[in-house]
Formats: structure tokens, C-alpha cells, sequence
């Protein structure tokens, strides 16, 4: 059973099992207000679901593709709550995720994920289908380009089903983590997929004083 965050789009939160499915899921569509909701709805999805957070095996973060800001809230979240329930963090792609959701409702046609990435540009990320245990096989890594080079971006552009997915669902990264970690897949790594600087840098040196 885990708890499930992703903060890539707009935020959501998921309380998820293998075996029983989605037992609660939290949305907040709005894509600048990640830190004033994490927490409400990491407390509302845990009592929606009706169980103790004891009964947790894990915690489960998506990486992104996402915005600096928005995604590294979901992700600080994930760790914080999972350090503090003394359970494992894995990690999982956001758009794999995206991915799951579209191949586990039947389809089964190569798919492209796109998402805002903001200042008028997309992340995307191909796939040619699911594997024999429905898992997501990703044709092409996550990319950053603007809308109108995603033809040229895109191997075989014309040959994918596009979905341009407004959010992306904790419980289906939930439920995609579940699968990856039954039949021994890998999760995501540690570093964050933003795909761009963020705004904010670290200054090279302190600054004079005069």
C-alpha cells in the first residue's frame, strides 16, 4: 500500500494497493499553488483511504517532467513524509505514469505525453506501448522543446496517439510503482527531471560590500 504524490502539473495525492486499487485520490488542478495544498491534501487522501498510516509499505514521488518550482515541492514532500512514517521512498517518471493510465484503460496505439512546461514550451516523451505485464516501454526520453518543434522532436512524429495531459495522477504513479516493484522493474533515479535551469542560482562568491 502507498502513498502516492505527484506535483509535475497540478498536485495530486493518492493512497493506492496492488491488490485493491485506488483506495483515495486528492486533485488540485491549479499549477501555482502547490505549497499552499500538499499538506491538506496529503492528510485528506490518508483519511479518505480509511487507513492508519502505519499500514504503509512506502511512499511514491514523481520526478517530472515538471516545472522547478512545482515538482520540487511534491518531491520534498514525498521525502519529509516518508522519512517521518519511516517507510521507503521510490521514484517513478511522471509521464510514465501519464502512460500507465492511457494503456491500462485498453489502448494500446504508441502513445506521446505532452505537458506544460511553461514559457512556451512542452515536455514530451514517446512510447510504443505496454509490455506483456502492462508496463509502459518509452520510445523516447523525456524532452523540452516548443510546440511547434515537436514534429522534428519526435521520431516518427505521425505515427503517435498525442495526449496533452493537463494533470497527472498520483494514483496511477501509485499503481505504476506497484507494478515496477512486483515484477522487479526499475524506478526512477534520484535526480529530479526538470529539464531546465531553474530561475534561481546560487551566486558564485558573497557579494561586495563597500
Amino acid at each position: 500500500m502507498l502513498l502516492a504524490i505527484d506535483t509535475s502539473a497540478g498536485t495530486s495525492v493518492a493512497v493506492v494497493d496492488r491488490d485493491r486499487g485506488i483506495l483515495s485520490e486528492v486533485n488540485e488542478s491549479d499549477t501555482r499553488r502547490h505549497a499552499e495544498v500538499i499538506g491538506e491534501a496529503i492528510l485528506f487522501a490518508i483519511e479518505r483511504s480509511g487507513i492508519a498510516i502505519n499500514q504503509l509499505s512506502g511512499v511514491t514521488a514523481g520526478m517530472g517532467p515538471g516545472p522547478f518550482t512545482g515538482l520540487r515541492v511534491g518531491i520534498a514532500a514525498a521525502q519529509a513524509f516518508a522519512f517521518g512514517a519511516s517507510r521507503p521512498l521510490v521514484r517513478v517518471v511522471s509521464h510514465d505514469a501519464v502512460a500507465w493510465g492511457h494503456f491500462a484503460a485498453g489502448n494500446t496505439a504508441p502513445l506521446l505525453v505532452v505537458t506544460d512546461a511553461r514559457r512556451r514550451e512542452v515536455y514530451f516523451s514517446a512510447y510504443s506501448g505496454a509490455d506483456s505485464v502492462g508496463l509502459p516501454v518509452r520510445a523516447q526520453a523525456p524532452g523540452l522543446c516548443r510546440p511547434d518543434e515537436l514534429p522534428a522532436a519526435v521520431e516518427g512524429y505521425g505515427s503517435y496517439e498525442r495526449v496533452d495531459a493537463a494533470e497527472v495522477s498520483a494514483a496511477s504513479a501509485g499503481l505504476l510503482a506497484e507494478g515496477l516493484f512486483l515484477h522487479q522493474r526499475a524506478f526512477a533515479g534520484a535526480e529530479a527531471l526538470y529539464l531546465r535551469a531553474p530561475d534561481a542560482t546560487i551566486s558564485a562568491g558573497p557579494k561586495r560590500v563597500s
